[in-house]
């Protein structure tokens, strides 16, 4: 059984080491370029980025007592995935994301609605991944959300 992991320094503590400076510099370039009233947790066992109970009280609709999710980064067995939930509920944002990616890899994109996944962490195109967490506010993500999940 995998440890509990509690904060977002003990989840990259436990990285193996081949995975660690990439999910760091995922981190880093996340947390550069996010609109500010996210917030960093740790959720699902992943490094999380919500929108906090004292900005939408409502919490998620699957789970009240949780913060509101937006992105996720997590060491896979196989893999390291980023999930963002602003792209599964917005097809525009889906869309740019996949004519964009070329632009910035040779490589095939590995992709279900909104989970990326990158085998080799050289093939990260980081730069990219920072222009995505840009492209969604907190008053954005909470508009998309209610008109997509909030019944």
């Amino acid at each position: 059984m995998p440890p509990i992991i509690n904060n977002v320094s003990e989840y990259i503590a436990n990285l193996p080491i081949e995975r660690k400076a990439a999910i760091e510099q995922l981190r880093a370039v996340i947390l550069k370029n996010l609109p500010d009233g996210f917030e960093e947790i740790i959720c699902y066992g992943m490094i999380t980025y919500v929108i906090p109970h004292s900005t939408y009280p409502k919490g998620y609709y699957c789970d009240p007592k949780q913060a509101l999710p937006f992105l996720s980064i997590a060491s896979q067995k196989n893999f390291i995935s980023i999930y963002h939930m602003g792209m599964y509920a917005n097809p525009d944002l889906y869309e740019w994301f996949v004519s964009t990616y070329p632009k910035y890899s040779n490589l095939k994109l590995d992709m279900g609605k909104s989970c990326i996944r990158f085998k080799k962490v050289e093939a990260i195109p980081f730069d990219l991944i920072g222009e995505l967490a840009s492209k969604v506010t907190v008053n954005d993500w909470i508009a998309t959300y209610e008109s997509t999940y909030v019944k």
